[in-house]
C-alpha cells in the first residue's frame, strides 16, 4: 500500500473497504470455497507488457523518478495534475497491471472447459483509464485496461476486444490507445461536462478505427433508468454487431449518488443490474469471457456496497442494494435529455 497519499481521493483505503465488505458480506473464498477463486501469486507486468500501450520514454522516466520520491516521499508525476507517485508507485503499478493480465489467462483457461466461465475482477490500483501513451493522468499510471486488452490479443489470439467504461469520468486514455483500431470497441458513459472534458459524441474514432469508439456523454443527475435504456439501446446491439472474443470492463463506481467527485445518481442496484447484464452478453457473444477492473469510486462506503454487490450478481444471487440504498438522496432524473443523448448516439452510429 505504499502508493498512497492522505486525504488524497485515490488513498490506499480503496482497496481495503472493498475486501472488508466482501467479508463481512461472506463473499469472499472464505465463505465462497471455489465459486469465489483469489489469484495470490501472479506475475507483475512486464516492460514489454506497460509498452505495448505506453511510451518507452515515458516508463523509463517514471522509473527514474522513483529515485526523486525516495527522497522527497511524494511527488507529482503530471505536471500541474493531480496524479502523485511514492517511491512505491512504479512497482505497484507494475503489480496491478500484471493483476489484470492474470486474469485475462484465467479466464481464457475456464472458457476453454466451461461454457461458464468465472468472470474476473481485478481490484486494484492506481486506476488506469485516464493515463495516455505519454503519461499518467487524472490519478492514472499505466493503462490497465488497455495493456489487458493488447495482452489478450497478442497472447491469446482474442482479436476482437470490447470494453465498456462506466465510471462517472470519461477514459480518455484508453479512448486514444485504441483510436485507430479497428479490432478494438471503446464505449463509454460518463457525465458530461466532468473531467477531463473529453468523450464527446462526435469522438467516434479515427481512419480504421471509425465507428469503434462510442462516447456516451450524460447530463448531471442520470441514474439507474438511463443506464438500463442504454444498456439495452446501445452497449448490446454495439456488441452483437461487434461480435468480440472478450469483453472487458473500466468498473468505476464514482457515478454513485453519493460519490463525492461527480453528480450522477447511479445506486448500488445500478452496478448490480450492469454486472448481471454485462455477464449475460459476455455469455451471448463472447463465451463468457469477461474481466472487470476497478477505476473510480471515492466514497468507501457506495464504492465497497456496489462492488460487493457486483459480486452477487456474477454468483447469480440477489442484489442487496434495497439494504443500502436510500431513495430520499434520489431526484428525479433529465429523461427528456437522457433520451436525447440516447437518440444522438443511435444516430451517429447508426443503432
Amino acid at each position: 500500500m505504499g502508493h498512497n497519499k492522505e486525504a488524497h481521493p485515490e488513498s490506499h483505503f480503496r482497496v481495503p473497504a472493498i475486501v472488508n465488505a466482501l467479508e463481512k458480506l461472506e463473499l469472499s473464498p472464505k465463505f465462497r470455497g471455489s465459486n469465489v477463486i483469489e489469484l495470490e501469486t501472479f506475475k507483475s507486468a512486464s516492460l514489454d507488457d506497460i509498452a505495448s500501450v505506453h511510451t518507452r520514454a515515458y516508463v523509463s522516466g517514471l522509473e527514474k523518478a522513483m529515485d526523486e520520491a525516495s527522497q522527497q516521499g511524494i511527488i507529482f508525476i503530471e505536471g500541474s495534475g493531480p496524479t502523485y507517485a511514492t517511491v512505491d508507485t512504479f512497482q505497484e503499478s507494475l503489480v496491478a497491471a500484471g493483476a489484470g493480465i492474470s486474469l485475462i489467462d484465467s479466464v481464457v483457461a475456464q472458457s476453454k472447459i466451461s461454457k461458464s466461465p468465472p468472470i474476473g475482477f481485478a481490484l486494484i490500483r492506481p486506476p488506469g483509464h485516464h493515463a495516455i501513451p505519454k503519461g499518467p493522468m487524472g490519478f492514472c499510471v499505466f493503462g490497465n485496461i488497455a495493456i489487458a486488452a493488447r495482452y489478450a490479443q497478442r497472447v491469446h489470439g482474442l482479436k476482437r476486444v470490447f470494453i465498456i467504461d462506466f465510471d462517472v469520468h470519461h477514459g480518455n486514455g484508453t479512448n486514444d490507445a485504441f483510436y485507430e483500431d479497428p479490432d478494438i470497441f471503446f464505449l463509454s458513459t460518463h457525465q458530461d461536462g466532468s473531467y477531463p472534458g473529453t468523450g464527446k459524441f462526435d469522438e467516434v474514432g479515427h481512419g480504421d478505427g471509425e465507428g469503434t469508439t462510442l462516447n456516451l456523454p450524460l447530463p448531471g443527475g442520470s441514474g439507474d433508468a438511463a443506464m438500463r435504456a442504454i444498456f439495452d439501446e446501445i452497449i448490446v446491439p454495439c456488441a452483437q454487431r461487434f461480435k468480440p472474443d472478450i469483453i472487458l470492463v473500466s468498473a468505476g463506481y464514482d457515478a454513485h449518488v453519493l460519490d463525492p467527485l461527480a453528480s450522477l445518481q447511479f445506486t448500488t442496484g445500478t452496478y448490480y443490474m450492469l454486472a448481471s447484464n454485462i455477464q449475460q452478453l459476455a455469455k451471448d457473444v463472447c463465451g463468457g469471457r469477461c474481466v472487470f477492473f476497478l477505476e473510480g469510486g471515492y466514497n468507501l462506503d457506495s464504492l465497497s456496497y456496489s462492488v460487493a454487490d457486483s459480486f452477487r450478481a456474477f454468483l447469480g444471487e440477489p442484489s442487496l442494494a434495497s439494504e443500502f440504498d436510500n431513495p430520499a438522496f434520489l431526484h428525479e432524473e433529465p429523461s427528456t435529455r437522457v433520451r436525447q443523448a440516447i437518440q444522438r448516439v443511435k444516430q451517429v452510429h447508426s443503432l
